[in-house]
């Protein structure tokens, strides 16, 4: 493993880690954001497309792909609204540990990941304990019923975002696709997602319809930022680079800078004893990907 492969591999790290922060940073409603960081995914795949001479998929690679894109796109707009009820500080390792656990879960009972006894015991450890951290980056020091009561509408919004997060990996699995190839087509699907959504609530609300707002459009922004990441842990997940499972882990290494700058620059405070919490749950979560990958 070289520095190269390293410095690609930490290239989701940045994307991940900084789209949910500059999306909320940004501002609007989820709408806008799910509108416009898709169209600035899409231009962004539309250019990679153009000079690397990648053409359309066809057949069930296409449809699988842009059914992948309509996963992510319909999960996204689920997490967008999580942010509105606790925050991206919170919800990001939540909804990382959700698809950590489906994309393992997945893997053993389709796939055959984990094969033996030892594994799949070594394997349900990690689980859990991504479930003991994930707990740990919600914890707060003074609970209230009403603080309760948005924490859990939110963990199950993003327990039904992770059914749109888990088709986004598993459908292009079934066409046997590959990465570069299904980028373009995963894109289309994403606008196909939000576009749907933000035309249900122009026609609910004509007046405020977010094809006129021109948050939506700034919104672009955010999406390179997606795009970037979703790119480089392509490459990265090549066999010359760093492999599926490192490039995986670095790729999950995104959470973290997503939590921190939640913290940091949205005013999303916590305690110092909620923070050190916080921080152990992350390292929780991280090191049991970790094993769960290794297996």
């Amino acid at each position: 493993m070289n520095t190269t492969a390293i410095l690609v591999g930490l290239g989701p790290l940045l994307g991940w880690g900084l789209y949910p922060t500059i999306a909320s940073k940004i501002g609007g409603k989820p709408v806008n954001q799910i509108l416009g960081s898709t169209l600035g995914t899409l231009i962004f795949a539309l250019v990679l497309a153009m000079i690397k001479g990648l053409a359309l998929p066809s057949g069930a690679a296409l449809f699988f792909s842009v059914l992948s894109g309509i996963g992510w796109g319909t999960a996204q707009i689920i997490t967008f609204h999580s942010f509105t009820l606790i925050g991206s500080s919170k919800a990001m390792p939540i909804t990382t540990a959700f698809q950590l656990l489906g994309a393992s879960l997945w893997g053993v009972f389709y796939l055959g990941d984990w094969p033996g006894t030892t594994a799949k015991v070594i394997g349900f450890t990690a689980l859990f304990v991504i479930i003991i951290g994930a707990y740990l980056t919600v914890w707060s020091e003074q609970k209230t019923a009403e603080n309760t009561q948005v924490l859990t509408k939110a963990v199950l919004l993003l327990a039904v975002g992770e059914i749109g997060y888990w088709l986004y990996s598993a459908a292009p699995q079934q066409a046997k696709i590959d990465g570069m190839t299904a980028f373009l087509p995963q894109a289309l699907g994403m606008v196909i997602a939000a576009s749907v959504y933000a035309l249900y609530l122009s026609i609910k609300d004509p007046k405020n319809s977010p094809f006129r707002q021109s948050v939506s459009y700034k919104q672009i922004f955010s999406g390179f930022f997606f795009a970037f990441a979703a790119l480089t842990y392509l490459i990265s997940a090549q066999p010359n680079m760093n492999g599926l499972a490192t490039g995986f882990i670095l790729s999950q290494t995104s959470v973290v800078l997503a939590t921190l700058t939640g913290i940091w620059f949205l005013g999303q405070k916590k305690t110092a004893k909620e923070m050190t919490v916080t921080l152990i749950g992350l390292l929780l979560i991280l090191s049991a990907a970790a094993v769960t990958v290794m297996l």
